[in-house]
């Protein structure tokens, strides 16, 4: 379909005006966006090697949750039953990243059936929820922390339902033996990690609640000190009620009174309705090739597996692999790579039960390679612009539908709201962590959880942190009038960078043979998560390094804004050659927690993230 002469003017007029005003904008949210701080920062780092095993895996944020894990493999369990153990041992030794009061996303394959299936956890607003939530008297949006603490941040947590619905269509073992390791351990107690200790010490809000005081704190108000032996005997009995009677444990009853009481007195409006309404849903992953593979991720509401994809399809039009990693070259692909990817995002991508998001548009080959074009060289494109989906009404002044035209590729049929949206502004900040599973079956897991910020919303019940997971809206529910993809909306779930992700090898002999299982992987790190799970995609299918020296391989990337270098590190060397390519950079730790699986010839490689506590472990 061609666009008719009589419009190509308009067509024109209209895309120079669209893009000024995105440029515009854009800028002006990553300026915003660079100047928050990064609440769970770097508490240090040290060397890892990776771990090799013949029949099964887990690498998990904490020991104690890898060897969960492990030994539900063992007990005969599958990749499922063992990401339910370390869950629940992560909420009590890393409290501050993920839990039952928070959400999550699950990629699952399916080895017997060769299928790759995802789970959405990820909480609701409730239904009482409004436009302004997040703004102040005079229409401006709240400073990030006045919205973060208290009772209107927090989302309706779907963790639990999430776990209960993929082991009841995945798991082999009895739900109830899945959580007794972390009811043993909340009974005897942990030892305080030296990572736990760091962000309680930089943590200004937690001691403000009384529950969460007494927890973490001495009486005098300084941190419990490391290796201090934590006992948690009420999550304990929650996790053992849930154990014995099943979520419905969690989402009403006593349990669900005493978190509505406590959201409802901190200034939040969630009720025992939207607890009780709160359903967690099976769906399908999106998947795209790079080279001769298969890389499948988490699609809407994350907007993780839909980024990563674009990234690595504006990437597949370049020679990286002649590239060496630490080059300016390299970092300069990557990164302008990020700034077209993070600003589709910033404009198209939201929960789809809300938004027609354009999956189909924003990964066609033709698209991308048009995109591609954007990149030069020797020089950074600074802010880069949304794509242009749509070209034309196909019905006139009211359209009912858009076409995006490209050359010499037809063209693509978009719906009319996604002309409209403005660009928005979240937090999204990287308290999170990531589990990688493979089983000796040839399942996988591959599963990001998060409460948002670290330590949520500061309110805790029975043991457990709240998340503070509506911060992940747009603060601001429009922008010069265009209604903003990622506005609160009642029921609706915000817009997450989560990006748990499995990698398939095709067979170059047998092009219609099911590709075969090749990686696990994901990561924490608020929005950075893309730029983190695409540098280990890039390392590793590109560079052919091995899964623990490309976790390690020093960070860089940008999100339409600066170009972030890892700082303390070597990438950070590369500051005046990127600059003088027009690139503003800025050196600043990026604590990622990534956490990966390959599978071998000899059997499974485990890599874990030296800037965190974790650990690979298998047999």
């Amino acid at each position: 379909m061609r666009i008719p002469k009589n419009h190509r003017r308009w067509w024109v007029l209209s895309s120079l005006g669209f893009i000024v005003s995105i440029l515009v904008i854009t800028i002006g949210y990553s300026q915003k966006v660079l100047t928050q701080p990064l609440p769970e920062g770097a508490t240090g780092r040290q060397e890892r090697v990776a771990v090799q095993a013949q029949r099964q895996m887990v690498v998990a944020a904490n020991p104690l949750a890898s060897r969960a894990g492990l030994a539900v493999l063992e007990q005969g369990g599958n990749a499922i039953d063992a990401a339910i153990a370390v869950q629940g041992v992560l909420n009590l030794v890393e409290p501050q990243s993920s839990g039952i009061g928070g959400g999550g996303f699950l990629v699952y394959y399916n080895a017997e059936q060769k299928r790759v299936i995802t789970y959405d956890g990820r909480e609701t607003a409730p239904m009482a929820a409004k436009p302004d939530r997040f703004l102040d008297s005079t229409g401006k949006p709240l400073a990030f922390y006045d919205a973060v603490v208290g009772g209107k941040s927090v989302g309706t947590p779907g963790l639990l339902k999430m776990l209960a619905l993929a082991h009841q269509e995945q798991g082999k073992m009895p739900w109830r033996d899945l959580w007794q390791p972390a009811i043993a351990l909340a009974n005897q107690g942990f030892p305080i990690s030296p990572r736990l200790h760091s962000l309680l010490v930089k943590d200004r809000f937690l001691k403000q609640n009384p529950t969460a005081q007494s927890y973490f704190y001495q009486p005098n108000g300084e941190p419990k000190p490391v290796g201090t032996r934590l006992q948690n005997p009420d999550l304990a009995q929650v996790l053992q009620t849930v154990a014995e009677q099943g979520v419905a444990s969690f989402y009403q009853g006593s349990l669900a009174a005493e978190l509505v009481q406590t959201i409802q007195t901190a200034g939040g409006d969630l009720t025992l309705e939207d607890l009780g309404n709160y359903q967690a849903k099976a769906r399908p992953p999106v998947c795209g090739s790079y080279h001769s593979y298969q890389v499948c991720g988490m699609d809407s509401p994350s907007s993780g597996g839909l980024t990563i994809l674009q990234m690595l399809g504006i990437l597949s039009n370049f020679d990286l692999k002649g590239l060496k990693p630490d080059s300016p070259a390299a970092v300069h692909l990557f990164s302008e790579a990020g700034r077209l990817a993070f600003s589709d995002r910033s404009i198209y991508m939201a929960d789809r039960d809300f938004v027609p998001v354009p999956t189909e548009a924003l990964l066609d080959p033709q698209y991308l390679r048009e995109r591609s074009k954007l990149i030069r060289p020797d020089r950074s494109l600074g802010t880069a612009p949304p794509g242009q989906l749509p070209a034309i009404s196909t019905t006139g002044l009211e359209p009912t539908a858009y076409i995006a035209c490209f050359p010499d590729a037809g063209c693509l049929e978009i719906p009319p709201s996604t002309l409209t949206w403005g660009i928005g502004q979240a937090g999204e900040f990287p308290s999170t962590t990531h589990i990688s599973i493979i089983d000796r079956f040839g399942n996988a897991v591959a599963m990001t959880t998060s409460i948002e910020d670290a330590f949520g919303s500061r309110l805790m019940v029975r043991g457990f942190l709240l998340n503070n997971q509506l911060t992940d809206f747009s603060f601001a529910p429009e922008v010069d009038g265009k209604p903003v993809a990622n506005r609160i909306e009642p029921g609706k779930r915000p817009r997450s960078s989560m990006s748990p992700t499995l990698v398939f090898k095709f067979d170059d002999q047998n092009p219609e043979a099911a590709p075969q299982l090749k990686m696990a992987i994901g990561s924490p790190g608020g929005s950075n998560i893309i730029n983190y799970v695409a540098k280990v995609l890039v390392a590793t299918l590109d560079w052919g390094l091995d899964i623990q020296e490309a976790i390690a391989l020093p960070h860089f990337g940008s999100r339409n804004g600066a170009t972030e270098l890892e700082a303390g590190t070597s990438i950070a060397e590369l500051q005046p050659p990127l600059e003088a390519m027009g690139h503003r950079v800025q050196v600043m730790d990026l604590n990622s927690g990534l956490h990966g699986i390959t599978v071998n010839s000899e059997g499974l490689r485990g890599g874990v993230d030296p800037r965190r506590e974790g650990e690979a472990i298998g047999i």
